[in-house]
């Protein structure tokens, strides 16, 4: 898991379901000691409130705060922060001037209590990665995402030669089955994107892929689609499996979410 750290990555998270045609991601992965609990949900309720000025400021579309399972110290990371944004200009931006959105959220802290609370943030938590992403691909479907979502988000490593060949069987073999199972309303979604930032051979993986449902219920009886697979659906499925290793998942849930 300490791998991680050099990732090339940057989820999930909840910015699938917002009706963009262009989505990019900056996902935060968070190392928070048992002890930190309580001060981890307190700075991020304060920081909650710049993000809703920088969603009206248009800088990004959406933020989410998720809880990972299986969560243990000794397990990787315990939580991760998604920022939405619908351009890359804007994701690989400077954030404005954020001093402006600060103020606007807590128009009555001083600057000192302000700095304070920057301070605090870097006591709560260890900020232990931070991944760029766009999104490749998704499966179609009006659904509305709530706090209690659940999502399993799956590290994926493909070589940096293979990508055009995991895309295709991500979006030509297995789609359709996840498109399938949103349409009988056994999943909510299912997205792919790909690492813009870290990159290269020697990061943790290149891509993950993201299936979330509505409650816990059917995120544990989740089920592929029914029938048997012909001879040719079947060597579709094994050469797909070839063109990836999967190196980890994790169960999400969103906690928190701003819109």
């Amino acid at each position: 898991m300490k791998k991680l750290i050099i990732i090339a990555f940057a989820v999930l998270l909840a910015m699938p379901l917002i009706a963009q045609e262009n989505l990019y991601v900056v996902m935060e992965l968070m190392k928070v000691d048992n002890e930190q609990e309580m001060d981890y949900w307190e700075t991020e309720q304060f920081w909650k409130k710049i993000h809703q000025e920088r969603l009206k400021a248009g800088e990004i579309i959406g933020w989410d705060l998720w809880q990972l399972l299986p969560g243990g110290e000794d397990q990787g990371y315990q939580y991760a922060t998604v920022n939405l944004y619908n351009s890359a200009e804007k994701m690989f931006g400077d954030g404005g001037d954020f001093m402006k959105h600060v103020k606007a959220a807590y128009p009555d802290m001083s600057e000192d209590d302000v700095y304070k609370k920057f301070n605090a943030t870097a006591k709560a938590r260890d900020l232990a990665v931070r991944i760029f992403m766009e999104r490749i691909d998704q499966t179609e479907g009006d659904v509305s995402m709530d706090v209690g979502t659940i999502a399993y988000i799956d590290f994926m490593k493909v070589d940096m030669g293979g990508y055009s060949a995991y895309e295709k069987a991500e979006t030509e073999v297995f789609k359709p089955w996840h498109q399938e199972m949103v349409n009988d309303g056994s999943k909510g979604y299912w997205g792919l994107f790909r690492f813009m930032v870290p990159y290269g051979s020697d990061t943790y993986a290149s891509h993950i892929t993201v299936n979330m449902f509505e409650n816990l219920q059917k995120a544990l009886n989740q089920e592929g689609p029914g029938g048997d697979l012909t001879d040719a659906q079947q060597k579709a499925v094994e050469d797909g499996l070839k063109t990836r290793d999967m190196k980890f998942t994790y169960m999400a849930r969103l906690i928190d979410i701003v819109r």
